[in-house]
């Protein structure tokens, strides 16, 4: 089965930081992975070392790892969850938010240890 992964930048709404990490990870993960086709997820916060200076505008990113042989449909099963009590959202959830969906193009390397 295809593998895919999925990749979301976010912000929290100015103000309400605590009331998006709870929500995110106590219920916003657990609902997007009930989702068929997703197979796991993890949320990452940005750190000041940076490569490169900024603006680096996404406080933090969730990376989820999807399996399914109709991408399309997956994504539609998401969408329609979305404000439902099946995956209610929250305020905390600035509007300012973007995803980009991937697929592998080479297997995983891994450094030579010396």
């Amino acid at each position: 089965m295809p593998e895919y992964t999925m990749v979301i930048f976010t912000n929290p709404t100015k103000g309400m930081e605590a009331e998006f990490d709870e929500w995110y990870v106590n219920q916003h993960l657990p609902d997007v992975l009930k989702v068929p086709g997703f197979k796991a997820g993890q949320r990452f916060e940005l750190v000041n070392e940076q490569l490169k200076d900024g603006p680096h505008p996404w406080r933090f990113m969730t990376v989820f790892d999807i399996e399914t042989d109709d991408l399309k449909a997956t994504f539609d099963a998401l969408k329609s969850r979305v404000n439902t009590p099946e995956m209610p959202m929250s305020p905390s959830l600035s509007e300012q938010r973007i995803s980009y969906s991937f697929r592998a193009v080479t297997p995983k390397l891994k450094a030579e240890q010396s």
